[in-house]
């Protein structure tokens, strides 16, 4: 299992390369990008994400969750922090599982809970439009 809070660039190849395949019957991915969004201030030229202290406790209690619901053999949870561009790759969630429907729904799961997240702050930096 793999709970990170990083400033690092998410790899896709990596991240499928830290994940166990060995009793998996099913690897769903999700990664979360950041989208070109218009508002009063212009187009969005960068996102700040913040995490405050304690986000690896609370990646740690979505992950147990996740496992105490699903059966889970291996599971990814990465977080971004610093300023994001249009594209970048904000987290990822990655869940081995023997069948793919625990897989689909432990994934879908994660990624609505990693969006609730208390201990991470997002700003939106505007460029002019």
């Amino acid at each position: 299992m793999v709970l990170a809070v990083t400033d690092k660039p998410i790899d896709p190849l990596e991240a499928y390369g830290r994940i166990s395949k060995n009793r998996a019957g099913s690897v769903v991915f999700h990664y979360a990008v950041v989208k070109e969004m218009s508002g009063d201030g212009g187009v969005t030229s960068c996102i700040e994400y913040q995490a405050a202290t304690g986000a690896e406790v609370e990646l740690a209690a979505i992950a147990a969750e996740l496992q105490e619901k699903w059966k889970i053999e291996d599971l990814l949870l990465i977080r971004r922090v610093g300023c994001l561009g249009i594209g970048d790759i904000i987290s990822l969630v990655a869940v081995n599982s023997p069948n793919s429907e625990d897989a689909f729904s432990a994934c879908r799961e994660g990624i609505s809970r990693l969006k609730r997240m208390t201990t991470f702050k997002k700003q939106e930096i505007f460029a002019a439009a």
